[in-house]
């Protein structure tokens, strides 16, 4: 019978909601904190059942995304609906087609790979530490590019901006999210960049970009959560749910204000430290 605490229930809830947005990798952080407590911590990541909690708590931060930018959504999907071509929320959604069917290719066709490889410390840290380097790489390689400027309006400005070329080379770039250590938001967010987007383009981009992906993995593995693997201990499942799906909306709401003015710098470096002394933790001293 697999139990865990309400600690263990909100901690790993929080790291879910605040690193799900945070380019620092949610599925990363998953993996390396309990790791790192060690202990019983460590036992409860390590059990079979730990993926569906975390999919539960992916669950809760895809349905704060929709709710975060529910306006946004309804006109995309009222614009599909009635088929207005003209509309910029019409070429948004068949952009957000092209990002998610990379990711979705890959995550079907290695869905056993990924889920052998989720709860494996040093590949986390090894995954962590290439983050940073992506993230530091992206905005190096993009410093010198001169500000543009573009409609107020955030779907105008995707609508106008993002090409459906940049949309499936940023999709490609999303599959390497599926490696624990790499963070979704963050690749997504860098290869906007270095396909010529702009920073807070490419994150807005990227903020409509995670809920499609997010929802849907979520989904597909959601039945498995009442096939009884985790009886016992539903109470502190949705405890740690309302957890993660609060701190994912103060994560969007910090990182809104964030990429209107600030680099991906921070996290770059948060990312090489963590993952370089984790790498030594679980390289050498496991």
């Amino acid at each position: 019978m697999f139990h865990f605490s309400f600690l263990q229930a909100a901690v790993t809830g929080l790291i879910q909601g605040i690193t799900e947005l945070f380019p620092v990798s949610s599925l990363g952080h998953s993996v390396l904190i309990p790791a790192w407590l060690g202990g019983s911590w460590r036992d409860f990541a390590g059990r079979d059942q730990y993926l569906l909690v975390a999919v539960a708590f992916h669950l809760a931060s895809a349905i704060a995304l929709f709710i975060l930018f529910a306006p946004r959504w309804i006109s995309i999907l009222r614009s599909v609906i009635t088929w207005k071509k003209s509309e910029p929320e019409f070429r948004i959604f068949w952009l957000l087609v092209l990002g998610t069917i990379p990711v979705a290719l890959v995550g079907f066709a290695f869905n056993g790979f990924f889920q052998r490889n989720f709860q494996k410390p040093l590949s986390a840290a090894i995954f962590l530490t290439l983050n940073g380097f992506i993230l530091l790489g992206a905005e190096q390689l993009t410093a010198k590019r001169q500000p543009r400027t573009f409609p107020d309006d955030e779907d105008l400005a995707i609508a106008e901006r993002v090409s459906p070329a940049q949309a499936l080379a940023i999709g490609v770039g999303q599959s390497a999210a599926l490696f624990a250590g790499i963070s979704r938001f963050g690749i997504t967010v860098s290869f906007g960049m270095l396909r010529g987007l702009s920073r807070s383009i490419a994150a807005d981009f990227a903020f409509l970009l995670a809920f499609p992906v997010i929802f849907g993995a979520s989904i597909l593995k959601l039945p498995k959560l009442g096939n009884g693997a985790l009886s016992g201990s539903y109470g502190a499942l949705v405890f740690g749910s309302v957890i993660a799906f609060l701190s994912t909306i103060f994560a969007v709401k910090v990182l809104v204000r964030w990429f209107a003015h600030n680099s991906l710098r921070p996290f770059a470096f948060y990312c090489l430290t963590a993952g370089a002394l984790s790498i030594i933790r679980f390289g050498f001293f496991s």
